[in-house]
């Protein structure tokens, strides 16, 4: 099942595809709640919400359809024509895992990792599908680098690895973009390289999310990304250095996972530059497509 959040009547709605059919969830879950409760509750207009009460499962999701299906009420809740998605939430946490891929490491002139490497990106970062990713001129080279997304469904802390897929509760996609020049040169004077990978707009996440049940575990899935329609990176995530049951166990060894927290899983090979007025597309095909614009400002 995805999930996401659209602009609908002058203000955000959650979206729930079922039956490749979006149906504004914010709406009927104000249905249900008056048909099955007899109340009329504050609308739901945020997917980290919908996590807090337990709902973003199938378990949460499902009944509410049904139920307005029943009472011949789903037809009103309908959106029609492709939804135009928003970013799905801002994220408390966003933990990044560098050189995943051995042809990444590679071409970044580094060994293969003994264990995951892992650093973060600011949430203000963030942006939703067709938000423009803002390059400057102070910047130098900007890479793109798109990333499987897991997003983290309830508190972890020393997971196991064998009980990781408990606590993912869904996925989606990612660019880690990134100031390359900048990065380097804090680097090489023993800087952090925090700032190359947080500026504004250089964390696209989106165009929503996909319930952790509705693929296959483990997953392994293609994952491309393309800039103007051509291809320049494309691996599978079966290639992972570190599986998601690792990164969830490392990662919660040292730092407490928290629900709507996401882990960005390491980027394939194929990293390169852009340049305002490209597009640049994350692609999976059991997720979707995450496009963002370039825009250039001195």
């Amino acid at each position: 099942m995805k999930i996401g959040v659209v602009p609908r009547d002058g203000e955000t709605v959650v979206a729930v595809e079922v039956d490749k059919r979006w149906i504004d969830f914010t709406r009927a879950y104000r249905i249900y709640e008056l048909l099955e409760h007899q109340r009329l509750g504050l609308p739901i207009r945020d997917i980290l919400e919908l996590l807090q009460r337990g709902l973003l499962n199938d378990g949460g999701l499902m009944p509410v359809i049904a139920a307005i299906r029943n009472h011949s009420a789903i037809d009103k809740c309908a959106i029609t024509g492709q939804p135009t998605f928003t970013l799905p939430y801002r994220p408390g946490k966003i933990i990044a895992i560098g050189r995943n891929y051995a042809a990444h490491a590679a071409e970044t002139g580094h060994d293969v990792p003994k264990e995951p490497i892992f650093f973060s990106k600011s949430p203000t970062a963030c942006i939703g599908p067709d938000q423009a990713i803002v390059v400057r001129n102070e910047y130098g080279r900007v890479d793109h680098e798109g990333e499987l997304a897991v997003i983290i469904g309830k508190t972890a802390k020393d997971v196991p690895q064998e009980n990781a897929l408990d606590y993912i509760v869904a996925y989606s996609l990612m660019n880690d973009v990134t100031a390359r020049e900048m990065q380097r040169k804090d680097i090489d004077a023993g800087h952090p390289w925090f700032r190359s990978k947080s500026l504004d707009t250089f964390c696209p996440f989106g165009p929503y999310l996909v319930l952790r049940d509705a693929l296959p575990w483990p997953l392994e899935v293609d994952i491309e990304c393309a800039v103007n329609g051509a291809v320049r990176q494309q691996n599978n995530t079966r290639n992972f250095i570190f599986k998601i049951p690792e990164l969830i166990a490392y990662v919660s060894r040292f730092i407490t996972l928290e629900p709507g927290d996401v882990i960005s899983t390491g980027t394939p090979e194929g990293i390169a530059a852009l340049t305002p007025g490209d597009s640049v597309e994350v692609r999976v095909p059991e997720i979707g497509v995450l496009r963002n614009p370039v825009l250039g400002l001195r």
